[in-house]
């Protein structure tokens, strides 16, 4: 899973916060590491140089293997809390979509080929008969 980090001017963008950004996406999202191939990440502050609540913002974007991206947002006063928030969201909308995933493909009862059924039923019938007989 490749991890991208993007900032807005207003966000200074180390290596240390990139190194915490990906530590944290990398943790949270680690059951699903073998199903997405990227997960974008976009951090900005709202007010720019102004300080206000939930001015801080972190979009995640995660690429499943196979299907649509999932993009989650959360806003919160601190980056951290923003990040830990946005991961959070993002964990549990890809347990809703692999989850839902996992019952549709449950509940597909696979067809038996024609001939392979009819073996089947042919087994059933003589172990039936065998059973009366020997009853």
């Amino acid at each position: 899973m490749q991890i991208q980090v993007n900032s807005d001017n207003h966000i200074q963008g180390s290596k240390r916060l990139e190194e915490w950004v990906r530590t944290t996406i990398e943790s949270t999202l680690e059951r699903y590491e073998e199903d997405l191939t990227r997960v974008e990440v976009h951090l900005r502050d709202e007010n720019g140089d102004k300080p206000g609540p939930h001015d801080m913002r972190c979009q995640l974007e995660a690429r499943p293997k196979g299907h649509q991206p999932i993009s989650v947002t959360h806003k919160a006063s601190t980056m951290e809390q923003a990040i830990d928030g946005a991961a959070t969201k993002l964990e549990h909308a890809l347990e809703h979509m692999f989850g839902k995933l996992r019952g549709k493909r449950a509940s597909v009862v696979p067809i038996e080929s024609g001939a392979h059924a009819d073996q089947l039923l042919e087994e059933e019938f003589l172990e039936n008969e065998q059973a009366a007989l020997n009853g």
